[in-house]
This record gives structure tokens, C-alpha cells and sequence, in this order.
């Protein structure tokens, strides 16, 4: 069984309050909840947050969250403090799942803990097939992997660079959905950042840079992580053509 952590920050540039924004009936962060707690490999969720207001909405709704430090520099060590906080020993696996992704169905967390579980590698995240149109899109982080599964690259670039024009190579989207052992997250929040990490401000990059092995996923899944206004209200949308 796995632990879900999910990492909530009051602040953000383009969408501040993000996790408490309530115009479906449910704050955000409510959304993320309910949507993973359908996974069946999970019997913890946290929700680690900087902030109090978000730490009581979550306590209200039944479940836990954890107030972590202000200094926090990145998410990875705001879910290593966690970690350390609720006493997880070094083998046990962590799902990060992003605060903001209010559509990650549980079956994408049951898959991504069974990779790890399966496989020799640090880390496990997943992906999707997309257009070359949206493999152009800047806020979406695209990764490049091999046959074995094993992350080449991540960018906010489209990657592979399609030289000659013959859509030969197809783009996959990467979902900030990630697996890890306890252990292996202790060691990789206390790495020294890295170049192609501070260029295009993706953490996993730190990853490969140091030489440690990313598995990846291809999954259909495309949900919506939402950043701005826009794609909150398109969400919002979304939700109530469920009703």
C-alpha cells in the first residue's frame, strides 16, 4: 500500500487561493481528494500545505493535512518534510499528485505505484500521446522516453525536434503524477540543483541529471491542471455538465 501526499500552496502568480476556489460547490483541493481516494493501493491522504486556511478545509472534510514549513524551496522538499512528519519508513512508496489536478482518477495512481513496485527505477510518473499543435504549448512539460520506459528528457519545449517535418515521432504530454520510495525522496530533496533544472524549472530533471532512472507510463488519461483562470473556469464548466 502507498501513501497519496498532495502539495497545496495558498499562493500562485496566475491564480491565487487556487486550492480554496469554490465555484463548483467544493473547494479545488476537495476535487483532488475525492478523485484519487477512488484508487484501491492507497490507504493514507495527505495534503501538505503552507497554509491554514487550507489545512482546516481539509480537516472539515474528514481527512488530513499537514502544515509544513514556509521555507520549503521546491515541492520535493515540501513532500520530504511531510514524509519525515508522519513517520514513513525508507521502503515505503509516496504518490505525489499535484494540488491542481482535480481530475487524477485513482486507476492513474494504482498504475503508478505498480510501476514502481515492478521496476528497478527511482521514480515513476506517467504520460499521454498528444498533438505536435499541443506539444507547443510552453506550460505543458513534455518527456521524451525510450522503449524500456526509461525518461530521456523533460522540457517545456516540443521534444523530439521534428527536423524534417515528417511527424514520425509522436509528443507525449508528462503528468505531475509521480511515484517514489521514502528513501530515494530523502536523498534526492538534498541534492544541489541542477543546470537543465534551473533552465526550464522542472525538478525531475535533477533527476536525470544526477543519473537516476525515471520510469514512464503511457496512460489515456487527459485531465485538466489548472493554472490559470481560463482553465479553472473550464472546469467548472466541466463539473457542471455532470450534474
Amino acid at each position: 500500500m502507498a501513501t497519496v501526499i498532495i502539495p497545496a500552496r495558498f499562493g500562485s502568480t496566475r491564480l491565487p487561493g487556487k486550492p480554496l476556489l469554490a465555484e463548483t460547490g467544493k473547494p479545488l483541493i476537495l476535487h483532488v481528494i475525492d478523485s484519487v481516494a477512488t484508487a484501491w493501493t492507497i490507504d493514507r491522504i495527505v495534503v501538505a500545505t503552507d497554509d491554514e486556511r487550507i489545512a482546516q478545509v481539509v480537516r472539515d472534510y474528514g481527512d488530513e493535512a499537514i502544515l509544513t514549513s514556509a521555507d520549503c524551496r521546491t515541492g520535493t522538499d515540501r513532500l520530504a518534510e511531510t514524509a519525515e512528519m508522519i513517520g514513513l519508513t525508507d521502503d515505503e512508496i509516496i504518490i505525489n499528485v499535484q494540488g491542481d489536478e482535480p481530475q487524477m482518477p485513482g486507476w492513474c495512481v494504482d498504475r503508478v505505484a505498480d510501476l514502481l513496485e515492478h521496476s528497478q527505477a527511482h521514480i515513476a510518473t506517467l504520460a499521454t500521446e498528444i498533438t505536435p499543435e499541443q506539444a507547443e504549448d510552453p506550460r505543458w512539460t513534455k518527456v521524451v522516453f525510450a522503449k524500456d520506459g526509461s525518461a530521456l528528457y523533460f522540457s517545456r519545449a516540443r521534444i523530439p525536434h521534428d527536423r524534417d517535418n515528417e511527424g514520425r515521432a509522436p509528443y507525449y504530454l508528462h503528468h505531475g503524477i509521480y511515484a517514489y520510495r521514502v528513501g530515494f525522496l530523502k536523498t534526492f530533496s538534498e541534492l544541489p540543483s541542477t543546470p537543465a533544472e534551473q533552465a526550464e524549472k522542472l525538478e525531475q530533471l535533477r533527476a536525470l541529471e544526477y543519473g537516476y532512472r525515471i520510469i514512464v507510463d503511457a496512460v489515456e488519461y487527459r485531465g485538466a491542471r489548472i493554472d490559470t483562470p481560463q482553465e479553472y473556469q473550464q472546469f467548472v464548466q466541466h463539473m457542471k455538465t455532470k450534474e
